[in-house]
This record gives C-alpha cells, sequence and structure tokens, in this order.
C-alpha cells in the first residue's frame, strides 16, 4: 500500500511542480498577465487543499479505490483542458479540475498511509509526501525538452494522460486496513497527544486548530510561491539558462534548481516525519520552519548569482 501511494503521488506531482515551466510559454503565446495566469496556479491550490476534508469523507464512505480512480480521471482531464485552454477562463477551468483530483489522490494516498502505519504516523506520512516532493524530479528536464521541441500544449496533453492513467489503474490495488493487520501503538513520551479523538465541530472550536492552520497556510503560501515562480524569476533575472556546475555536474540554472529542489523536497518529507517521531512534532516545525525562512531571504539577497539561484532555491 506504501508503494502504491508513492507511485501515485510521483503521477501527481508535476500538477504542482510542474507548472512553473508553461508559465513563460502560455504568456508568450497569449500575451496574458502573469499575474492573471498564476490565478490559476493559485484555484489550483485552493482546490487541492481545502476539499480534502470532503474527499476524506467519501473515502470512509466509498473506500480509497474510488476516490483515487475518480481522482485520477480529475488529474488527467484536468491537463487535457489546458492543452486545449486559449483564454485565461479555461486555464482556470483546467486547473480547478486538476486541483480537485490532486486533492483527492493526495489526500487518499496520506490517510491511507496513517491507517496502514499508525505506530510510525510521521515516518509514513512523510514517505508518501516524498513521492509529491520528488516525483518531479523525474520529469523536469523532459518537459522542459517537450515544451521546447513541441509546444507547451503537447506537454499538458502528453503528461496529463500519461499520468492521469497511472493513477487509475493503480487506484484497483488500494485497500483499508481490516481489525487485526496493523500493529498496537506505542506511546512515545516526546510526542503529545489527546486521549480521545475530536470531532471535527469540536477541533474547529480549539484555538491551537487555528494557529496552526494560520501557521501552515503562511509556510505553504512561502514555498509555493517559489515552487510556482521558478521559471519566471529565472528568466527575469537572467539565469535560467546560465549553466552552472556542481560536484562535477554541469545544467543549465533553472534546470538544475528545479531538479535539486524536487529532490530535496522528497527527501527531507521522511527523513523530518522521523525526526518528528523522535523529538516531537513541534520541535521539528520550529526547524522547518526557521530553515524556509532563512532559505527564502537569502534567494531574495543573493538569487542574482547562478549558483546561489541553485543552491538556494
Amino acid at each position: 500500500q506504501l508503494v502504491i501511494g508513492v507511485i501515485c503521488m510521483v503521477m501527481i506531482a508535476n500538477l504542482q511542480y510542474g507548472w512553473t515551466f508553461f508559465v513563460p510559454d502560455i504568456q508568450k503565446k497569449f500575451g496574458f498577465d502573469r499575474a492573471a495566469i498564476q490565478w490559476a496556479f493559485t484555484l489550483f491550490v485552493l482546490f487541492e487543499t481545502w476539499l480534502v476534508p470532503i474527499e476524506g469523507w467519501f473515502v470512509d464512505k466509498y473506500g480509497p479505490r474510488v476516490v483515487v480512480l475518480f481522482g485520477g480521471a480529475l488529474c488527467g482531464i484536468g491537463w487535457v483542458i489546458n492543452s486545449y485552454a486559449a483564454s485565461l477562463n479555461m486555464f482556470y477551468l483546467g486547473q480547478v479540475v486538476a486541483g480537485i483530483g490532486a486533492g483527492a489522490v493526495y489526500g487518499t494516498c496520506v490517510g491511507s498511509a496513517l491507517k496502514w502505519f499508525p505506530d510510525k504516523r510521521g515516518l509514513a506520512a512523510g514517505i508518501i509526501a516524498a513521492g509529491f516532493g520528488a516525483g518531479s524530479a523525474l520529469t523536469v528536464a523532459p518537459i522542459q525538452w517537450m515544451i521546447a521541441d513541441h509546444g507547451f500544449q503537447a506537454a499538458f496533453f502528453n503528461f496529463g494522460i500519461g499520468q492521469g492513467l497511472v493513477v487509475c489503474a493503480l487506484a484497483f490495488f488500494f485497500t483499508s486496513p481490516k481489525k487485526g493487520q496493523v500493529p498496537e501503538v506505542v506511546a512515545n513520551a516526546n510526542i503529545i497527544q489527546t486521549r480521545r479523538n475530536y470531532t471535527p465541530g469540536e477541533v474547529a472550536r480549539q484555538p491551537i486548530f487555528w494557529l496552526m492552520y494560520f501557521m501552515f497556510v503562511i509556510v505553504g503560501a512561502g514555498g509555493l510561491m517559489i515552487t510556482a515562480n521558478l521559471k519566471p524569476i529565472a528568466s527575469d533575472i537572467g539565469v535560467d539558462k546560465v549553466p552552472v556546475t556542481i560536484m562535477g555536474i554541469t545544467m543549465v540554472a533553472i534546470t538544475f534548481a528545479a531538479t535539486i529542489d524536487r529532490v530535496l523536497n522528497g527527501l527531507t518529507r521522511p527523513f523530518f516525519g522521523w525526526v518528528s517521531d523522535k523529538i516531537g512534532r513541534e520541535n521539528t516545525m520550529f526547524i522547518a520552519f526557521a530553515m524556509e525562512g532563512f532559505g527564502i531571504y537569502m534567494l531574495y539577497l543573493w538569487g542574482h548569482d547562478p549558483l546561489w539561484f541553485v543552491l538556494l532555491s
């Protein structure tokens, strides 16, 4: 189940992390304002995240297979819509559809991992999330090659169909654990945990919930700001096509930056999941949030240098 979940996450990763490579070509072909184009990404993120509780309800009622199958189909349809889009509203529609699909797959895969590994929740969720973080590293170069050789519309269509079909096929292998199939949870003194489950209404009335929600919105916004604009930023400051060499490996700056970003984004998810199981969620969040803030600020200061652009991205 964990492997299936990781593969599904790899397949939907481009919907979020590959978008930045399409923006300059969409702007060049249609002449749309960049901020208007990026509203499509904003809609994608909103529908990817805010509908997850509803999709979770469907998982509990109908099982993970149905929800992942539905999500995989929408992921493919969303990018196919983008491939035919000739107006901002069509791009918005495509991203809304893709966002609903990605959220359905993401939420189901993470939820499934937590159910199968209740004794290692942080590590299990981290491994699943690693597929989403690092998955697009495999297609950074292929997407750019296809955009350069055949146009962004062909890239939307071909990658959308391919990724959607793989997720739909894997959906049939999802199952929920039966009683007695999962290990008993052993309490960890470093992890503060309530002894009872709260209802959604009770959760919404807890101030700590809204504090955590605000924290994740701010941190997520910082990371997604860079994710969505990495290619346009590199083009604006003139480093996107500058070759950079690190440890004997040479690539143009934007490809190098995106690849390293995706790989580390993936590898550090299970690592910090493991860390959170050891030192607690709060301590881990403090470390991770501080690192992101420092990295974004340094990118602002030194990002005009191709080498630092790659390292800080």
